[in-house]
């Protein structure tokens, strides 16, 4: 018998479409801006700083970060936390053009930690796509919530 074997399972979240309807641009003005606060210029060729795959992916997917929370049956005032993100890039970002999201929640898992204690580990997909459809990127994330109502 495991230690989770007395708390509910964690909320079937799995298949949650994380879609965007909004379109997402890198501005010239923005893209500069964000890489002069990093010491760099803006790159001549017109690509936009690659940690827009987050920042795109993040803002025009389909749920706040209370959406995400809320399919997940957790209370975004509890702080859900970054676990981690990867990305994989099919091209480059470009300043200019306009993107949409797609993506899904994969998994939400219940688990155990000396630290936290019960804690669901979220992890979703989403996908940066031209308007034509080519996918740019795509980039899975993972997230902790803390599951306070179950401290000791």
């Amino acid at each position: 018998m495991s230690d989770l074997d007395d708390l509910p399972p964690a909320p079937d979240a799995a298949g949650t479409s994380l879609d965007g309807d909004k379109v997402f641009t890198i501005t010239a003005e923005e893209n500069a801006a964000l890489c002069r606060s990093t010491g760099i210029e803006p790159a001549a060729d017109g690509s936009a700083h690659p940690i827009y795959y987050y920042i795109a992916t993040q803002v025009a997917m389909g749920k706040t970060v209370a959406g995400v929370c809320e399919a997940c049956e957790f209370d975004v005032e509890d702080g859900p936390m970054m676990g981690s993100s990867g990305v994989r890039f099919d091209a480059p970002l470009k300043v200019g053009e306009n993107y949409r999201v797609t993506g899904e929640i994969l998994s939400l898992v219940r688990k155990r930690s000396r630290k936290l204690g019960v804690m669901d580990v979220l992890t979703y997909r989403l996908r940066l796509h031209m308007l034509d459809g080519t996918q740019v990127l795509e980039t899975d994330n993972v997230w902790v919530l803390p599951r306070k109502e179950f401290a000791a």
